[in-house]
Formats: structure tokens, C-alpha cells, sequence
């Protein structure tokens, strides 16, 4: 029996760290920072090595989680609290009687939350002359993302190549369709396009007057493919380069200097990538893996503001279930929705994405994906938080 409450706690502590992003683990080391050695906190990588630490100064146990609580409930992850058994009113309730988190920890982050980037320019500039050189940092801009309109998403579902797979392929192109609208994108959805379909249905959107009103462009496409190319219905091959190339600056003028993001659920090619595993000396990338992602970054556009966010490297199959959908699609939309409202930008969001799918393994344990972001873009791009819960949670 106790081995059973041991494993089934282990369980709730790793399904936690999985649900917490890079940001997350920064803001944890800092509340605790009062209660572990910083030597120690110095070499935590993972919520996980954080969870290690407090247990083994005997903060937490499968007993008593309380202090747990506390800190998701500081660093407002309040979804996750009912992982522990808790609720935001409870620990609200117990926190005067139980909360470890000092109040000068507390106001210390608290005032970093609510600092932005254009305040902490002004106090970097006002306190120049008093300042360390290391710590005179520099901010990145954001794409704006703060017009009337947030912009066009085009969904391609090429649903009818493969029959047996229809229900997850309607179902990965219906989150699409839910997550971009909660976005605030206005979506266009065409399923089953030739090769001539799509490159025309590109061209008419290349000189959509509206593109001059909008934040973004997005553009969604689920087919078969092949080495930087997808399929079109009638087998025939569209470079996935001259799709992207009708919206450079040059070509669509009503977009330049905005953001605009391809996202690619299909096959670039035949091989299964298969699982390794790795010691804490893992080898060297041969030769071959290196080519391969040069391979792949050869074909990216040039033009500035493009994303390219591929299901796959270059050469390898992509999965997509035949009920539950795409191992990347259904990853992207899930991560989307969880890290939106917690003000992250894309690249980082599509790092989680990369981390998720490259857990998930086939049921006969002997395949792998490994999805693979590239782009050019200048600036960073963080969608405003929508008003609306998240699709996953309305009902």
C-alpha cells in the first residue's frame, strides 16, 4: 500500500514538472530560494530537480503537499492544483497558517511580474551610471500584435488521402479551427486540394487587400509530403519554398515586416526515426544527423518575419492517430492553450512543442518523432491573452 501512495505521488509531482515551462522553473528557484542552498538551486535544469530538493529537505512528501501548492498558486498556475487535490480558494484558505514563502520573496516577485519591458528600460536607463555592465541588459521587441484585427489562418485539410485516418485528420484540422479562432485569426478551412489548388489558392490570397488591416498571416496544412514539399490531392508534389514565397515582401506588400507562420503536418520522407537512449555522456551527432539539418535550413526562405513549423525533419515519417490526431498537431494546439495565457512567445512555445512530441513513442516502442521549427523572424511573437477560456476548457 505505501508502496502504491509513493509511486501514484511520484506520478503527480512528474505530471506537474511536464506542465511547467522554462519561466515557471525560473520563478520556482526564486520563491524557494529562502528555503534551499543556492548552491544548489544553481544546478536545477526541471521542475523535477526542484520537487528533489524539497523532498529531500523534508518540505515535501506525499503527505503533506501544501508547500507545493503554495508555489503554483504564487506563480498562478492554478490549473495544476488539482493534480495535488487543491483548489486557488483552499490555498487561499490555509496560507496565513501553512505558506513557507516569506513575505519579502513574495513582494520581490510580485513586483518583477508586474515590471514590463518599457519600465524596466526606464529604470535600466536611470540607474546607467550605478549599474553593472552585466546587468545593463537588453530588451527584444514584440511583433505588434494590438490591431482591430488579428489576422487570416488558412486551414488545408487534404482529409480523403488516407481513408483509415479521416477521424483524426478532421479532428486535428477542427483544433486548429477552435484554438486559432480563440486566437482572435479569422479561419478559412478547404479540404482535399490538387497541387493547382493549392498554388492557386495561394495566389488569391497573396492579394487579399485586407492583409493591410491585419497583425499576421497564418497557414495550416495537413497532407502527405515529402523532402520540403507536400502533396496535393493529385499526387502531385507543391514545394513547400514556393508556397511561402507568395508572401514575402516583395510578393504581398500588405505583409511585410509582419509575422507569418506555416505550420506542416506531413511525411518528409520514408525513414521512422527510432529511439536512443542516451547516458549522461551521450554521443556525438554523427556526420550524417548534421547534414540532415543543414539540408533543411538550406530550404527556408531568405525573406525576413517567415516561421516554418515542420512535424518532422527532413527524410522522416510524421504520425498522426487515427482517431486522436497528430502526435505535433494535437502537441501544438494543446501548448497554444497553456502557455498563450502565460504571456509566452512562439519559439518557446514550439520548444515545448518539440519537447512533448519527442516523448511520445509509438505503441510497439520503436518509433519517434522529432518535429523541427526554423525561421527568420526579427522580433518575437506573443499573442495577446484572449478574454475567452481556453477551448479546452469551455463547455
Amino acid at each position: 500500500m505505501e508502496n502504491d501512495v509513493s509511486f501514484k505521488f511520484h506520478q503527480q509531482l512528474l505530471s506537474i514538472s511536464e506542465n511547467l515551462v522554462t519561466e515557471d522553473v525560473v520563478a520556482l528557484k526564486f520563491l524557494c530560494t529562502d528555503l534551499l542552498q543556492l548552491s544548489k538551486l544553481e544546478g536545477v535544469k526541471s521542475a523535477a530537480d526542484i520537487f528533489k530538493l524539497l523532498m529531500a529537505q523534508e518540505y515535501l512528501n506525499a503527505e503533506d503537499t501544501f508547500l507545493l501548492a503554495e508555489l503554483l498558486y504564487r506563480i498562478k498556475c492554478h490549473s495544476l492544483l488539482e493534480k495535488l487535490g487543491y483548489t486557488k480558494e483552499k490555498v487561499q484558505e490555509h496560507l496565513h497558517e501553512k505558506g513557507r514563502v516569506s513575505p519579502y520573496r513574495q513582494m520581490l516577485y510580485e513586483l518583477s511580474e508586474n515590471i514590463t519591458s518599457e519600465m524596466l528600460e526606464q529604470i535600466i536607463f536611470l540607474l546607467q551610471d550605478h549599474l553593472p555592465k552585466r546587468w545593463k541588459i537588453s530588451t527584444m521587441t514584440s511583433y505588434k500584435m494590438d490591431g482591430p484585427h488579428r489576422g487570416f489562418c488558412l486551414i488545408i485539410n487534404n482529409v480523403d488521402f488516407n481513408s483509415c485516418q479521416r477521424k483524426g485528420s478532421c479532428k486535428d484540422a477542427d483544433q486548429l479551427e477552435r484554438v486559432f479562432t480563440w486566437l482572435g485569426l479569422d479561419v478559412k478551412t478547404y479540404t482535399n486540394l490538387t497541387s493547382e489548388d493549392i498554388i492557386n489558392l495561394m495566389e488569391t490570397w497573396q492579394h487579399v487587400q485586407d492583409h493591410k488591416d491585419r497583425d499576421c498571416f497564418i497557414c495550416c496544412i495537413l497532407s502527405h509530403g515529402s523532402s520540403g514539399a507536400i502533396y496535393g490531392t493529385d499526387h502531385k508534389l507543391v514545394s513547400i519554398r514556393v508556397l511561402m514565397s507568395h508572401f514575402t515582401a516583395k510578393q504581398c506588400p500588405q505583409l511585410a515586416a509582419k509575422p507569418k507562420l506555416f505550420f506542416i503536418q506531413a511525411c518528409q520522407g520514408n525513414s521512422i526515426q527510432r529511439p536512443v537512449f542516451l547516458d549522461a555522456d551521450g554521443p556525438t551527432p554523427d556526420s550524417s544527423a548534421v547534414q540532415e539539418r543543414v539540408s533543411f535550413f538550406e530550404s527556408i526562405p531568405e525573406e525576413a518575419d517567415f516561421l516554418l513549423g515542420m512535424a518532422t525533419v527532413d527524410g522522416c515519417v510524421a504520425f498522426r492517430h487515427i482517431e486522436e490526431g497528430a502526435w505535433y498537431i494535437q502537441s501544438l494546439c494543446s501548448k497554444l492553450q497553456l502557455l498563450v495565457p502565460r504571456g509566452e512567445d512562439i519559439l518557446s512555445i514550439l520548444t515545448e512543442v518539440n519537447e512533448d512530441v519527442a516523448r511520445r513513442i509509438s505503441p510497439s516502442g520503436t518509433k519517434k518523432q522529432m518535429p523541427q521549427p526554423a525561421y527568420t523572424l526579427r522580433k518575437k511573437i506573443i499573442f495577446p491573452i484572449p478574454m475567452a477560456p481556453p477551448p479546452s476548457e469551455q463547455h
